[in-house]
């Protein structure tokens, strides 16, 4: 069977009640369509009404009915408030053989049946009718589009959208107090996505706690020479803290197996000779793990090419951001993290811990930059992608 697109977005009001990471679970979970691409948005009048015109009319008139309710809904709820206030929304991109099927049977219909919860819109939507038929309250929580022909389309309002506007939605929700106000940066790691899970919708619920605001998110593949930039910091540390800890264990080594002691004044040798080439071969793990390239194998060319595992990477702002969300994080040993947290939860060892959180303000901002947050990574990847499937 041939690759199809498919999307699905989430509304303003799914993100407001911080229900989102709960919706990319099933998404990610229920369908074996592949995540591509995604990206926030928090869009102008125009773009709500060209998005609304994308829903085209209905086969039978309880289907047109449907139709004018969500272009209804679009509008309203996508176009900023009369005081110019925007609404957050997100936009995830699949790919997969009968993709949009596949979607379509995990977010339901309109026709919400909230006695259930099977389905996205079960569990989250809500059609609620006056006595004589006439609807009072409609939140379908995700839109998807009509049908797998009009993906491609409905995908180009997106990506020229995305063109003009910021990808980080830097102060666009409002703040008690301003001057607290941090961004900070979350990347969910590669191990997170090695199988079909709802993890990172259960890690992204975790972070909601906080009561922070997404305003940036973007599926990622470091690059080595990201990777190197990002965590070059840690290269030091490693070095300082694994270094003399190998050297010894090398001498006790010795000892054990040879059955004599080295001189006194070996220790240093030993640092140079293992403790720094064990420290440096920890830090090319930890390059690997995160790209899926060896830096040490790659060629100048492979450094900078998009890496081989992907990541997630959501910024999130509000008041007290880094210290909220590093504690809902935990420390960077699984073993020693307070229960509750997302590394006691889901982490497995030093490395593989889940997920990463910026540690200041200032590393926030450097982090964001290594990683392109502010530029638009949306559109090349989608355009791509529809011109391979020929949608």
């Amino acid at each position: 069977m041939a690759q199809e697109l498919a999307f699905v977005v989430v509304t303003p009001h799914t993100i407001r009640k911080s229900r989102t990471g709960s919706v990319i679970g099933r998404l990610l979970s229920l369908t074996s369509a592949e995540l591509i691409a995604t990206r926030m948005f928090a869009t102008c009048k125009d773009m709500a009404e060209r998005y609304a015109a994308t829903i085209r009319p209905g086969r039978d008139p309880e289907a047109e009915r449907h139709r004018k309710l969500i272009q209804e809904y679009i509008v309203r709820s996508f176009s900023p408030d009369p005081d110019g206030r925007r609404h957050r929304s997100l936009i995830l991109v699949f790919r997969g053989e009968n993709a949009f099927a596949d979607i379509k049977r995990v977010v339901g219909s309109v026709r919400v049946n909230n006695d259930t919860g099977e389905t996205v819109r079960d569990t989250y939507g809500e059609l609620i009718h006056n006595a004589d038929g006439s609807v009072r309250h409609f939140e379908p929580a995700v839109l998807i589009g009509d049908s797998a022909e009009t993906v491609a389309a409905d995908l180009d309002i997106w990506v020229k959208c995305s063109e003009v506007e910021p990808a980080l939605l830097a102060r666009v929700p409002v703040y008690r107090y301003p001057e607290r106000v941090q961004q900070t940066l979350v990347m969910i790691k590669p191990d997170s996505w090695r199988a079909r899970s709802s993890r990172p919708g259960a890690v992204i619920d975790m972070f909601s706690r906080t009561g922070l605001r997404m305003i940036g998110m973007k599926l990622n593949h470091m690059s080595v020479a990201q990777a190197l930039e990002f965590y070059g910091p840690v290269k030091g540390v490693l070095e300082q803290k694994l270094a003399p800890v190998a050297a010894r264990r090398a001498m006790a080594a010795i000892k054990g197996e040879l059955g004599f002691s080295l001189p006194k004044g070996s220790m240093k040798k030993l640092v140079e000779l293992v403790g720094l080439p064990y420290a440096r071969h920890q830090f090319e793990q930890i390059i690997s793990f995160m790209t899926g390239r060896c830096p040490s194998d790659c060629t100048m060319a492979e450094r900078e090419s998009v890496g081989l595992v992907k990541s997630l990477v959501i910024v999130y702002e509000g008041e007290d951001a880094v210290s909220k969300i590093r504690d809902v994080l935990g420390p960077t040993d699984p073993s020693k993290a307070p229960g509750g947290t997302v590394r006691s939860e889901f982490g497995s060892n030093i490395m593989v811990n889940t997920a990463h959180a910026s540690d200041s303000p200032e590393n926030a901002a450097r982090e964001i930059g290594i990683l392109r947050m502010q530029e638009n990574s949306f559109a090349p990847i989608v355009r791509q992608a529809i011109a391979e499937i020929g949608q």
